[in-house]
């Protein structure tokens, strides 16, 4: 009897002490499942401070925290390598890889695709006209691309009748109404918010944004660290320049009796200064477009040695016919006015619009060609010209 006791006591322990095995490795398995499913490690960004990112085994989550100017939501995006395990829920859009077919809503992002070797997935883009890339105007030369008129806020539905794996999307704000809609459609739309960054190099940073949607983080890392090379470079011919060398600088255009310029804190403004230029406007804080009256802009700005921003003028005639207030200042008398217009694609759009945010370099260069003219002796302006 005793014998029998002491054998189902035996039984009974090691049924039990197989239950906890099995309930450890069950509980150890769910758990390293779950961690490799969520887990993620931060990618540090150099310039760029509208968004983040962040890398898991899978998967790659986008947090943009400046998607417009005056933003008071973080958007979140998920993008799903093949066959992720990654969960799903409480994200913005979804973004599965590999992708064929996207729309863009901005010229700025056009740059992207051609740099990242995707031109050919772009299938839908607002007023094609404005494009100036070679290779997508081939695209829309062939038909491949639609136009979808003023803007896809505007026209939603040509989006959703597109089917697009992703749609990018530049907004003020006004088109946050249509994200429900295009959600609703199962169409991921992602906001960019490059514009609001005004780092020069920040802005060139957002191709690491384009890169992760289109699974080539690696090769935009490789593209961006070029452009930021060629930079930093030009930067530092004018870092050791004395404040008697660096010439005054007139910039921004009248409209309707306002004058229009950008603020000290902004992306022109800094690489101004990046070129070894005095701004005249440096105390006149604002990251946007300042609006000043005639007056403060003739006291402060009559005998500058540059003005360099002037719009888009053909020539100083046409220029001083459409305001005659211009002629009244120095380097419209001696013919120091420079405008970013000498680069225009085949239907008119400007390559300065398009390319400079991801190519802050060539802007760089132009300016110090312009400015300190023997520190890039053999270099030509690509922008940039001189209004003659």
């Amino acid at each position: 009897m005793l014998k029998k006791f002491e054998n189902n006591i035996f039984s009974s322990k090691s049924t039990a002490y197989l239950l906890l095995i099995c309930a450890w490795l069950l509980f150890f398995s769910c758990g390293k499942k779950s961690e490799s499913s969520t887990e993620k490690t931060p990618i540090l960004l150099s310039y760029a401070q509208g968004f983040e990112i962040f890398q898991g085994k899978d998967f790659w989550e986008i947090h943009v925290t400046q998607g417009y100017t005056g933003a008071d939501k973080t958007f979140r995006y998920l993008v799903l390598e093949e066959n992720s395990e990654a969960e799903k829920s409480g994200f913005d859009a979804i973004v599965q890889l590999p992708v064929s077919k996207i729309v863009v809503t901005s010229t700025t992002h056009i740059p992207h695709l051609d740099l990242l070797n995707s031109t050919e997935k772009l299938i839908g883009f607002p007023q094609t006209n404005l494009i100036s890339s070679e290779n997508t105007r081939k695209l829309i030369d062939t038909g491949k691309v639609t136009d979808l008129g003023n803007g896809p806020s505007a026209n939603p539905e040509m989006v959703i009748d597109l089917q697009p794996d992703w749609m990018m999307i530049s907004t003020l704000g006004e088109d946050l109404r249509y994200l429900d809609l295009f959600a609703q459609a199962k169409i991921p739309a992602i906001i960019n918010g490059e514009y609001v960054e005004q780092n020069p190099l920040g802005r060139a940073e957002w191709i690491k944004f384009t890169g992760i949607l289109l699974g080539k983080y690696e090769e935009s890392v490789a593209v961006f660290e070029e452009i930021e090379k060629a930079y930093l470079a030009a930067e530092k011919l004018t870092e050791k320049l004395p404040k008697s060398e660096k010439p005054t600088v007139l910039s921004g255009v009248m409209y309707q009796d306002i004058w229009y310029a950008p603020g000290a804190e902004s992306w022109g403004a800094r690489i101004l200064e990046n070129a070894g230029g005095t701004y005249i406007f440096a105390d006149q804080s604002g990251a946007g477009s300042l609006q000043l009256n005639y007056e403060f802009v003739l006291d402060r700005g009559l005998e500058t040695d540059f003005w360099i921003g002037s719009a888009d003028f053909a020539d100083l005639k046409a220029m001083g016919n459409s305001e005659p207030r211009y002629q009244a200042f120095t380097p419209w008398k001696n013919g120091q006015v420079y405008t970013y217009t000498a680069k225009k694609g085949a239907t008119g759009g400007l390559e300065y619009f398009e390319l400079g945010y991801v190519r802050p370099d060539l802007i760089l260069k132009d300016l110090i060609k312009i400015l300190h003219p023997d520190l890039l002796p053999e270099y030509e302006l690509y922008f940039y010209q001189k209004l003659e």
